[in-house]
């Protein structure tokens, strides 16, 4: 069974008071047993103090973040589409189609 893991890699972020977050870098990573992929994005924001809900740059949680980014790919239909293309890569390296060999070796 394959696990998945939601990771914030960096945010970038204006450098005034607000602090606003205007992209983050994420990475999603399936794991099963000895196989591993991963995924890297970047996701861009529009940051605005004003909102209700803003939450302030010293208080944010790689939590908040990681729903963010998936909110702002498409929500859970997405999330499960990225998911989808790590567990195919993953089944490829468990059983591949291909296999790269010589008889004589």
């Amino acid at each position: 069974m394959t696990t998945f893991t939601w990771t914030i890699a960096n945010l970038e972020r204006t450098n005034d008071d607000a602090k606003g977050v205007v992209v983050a870098h994420y990475r999603c990573d399936g794991v099963d047993g000895e196989h591993s992929i991963g995924a890297y994005g970047s996701q861009s924001f529009t940051p605005d103090p004003e909102a209700d809900g803003y939450v302030a740059f010293a208080d944010l949680t790689e939590a908040t973040v990681v729903g963010w980014v998936q909110n702002a790919l498409g929500g859970a239909e997405k999330v499960a589409e990225i998911e989808a293309a790590i567990q195919a890569k993953i089944d490829e390296q468990k059983n591949p189609t291909v296999v790269a060999e010589v008889p004589w070796a």
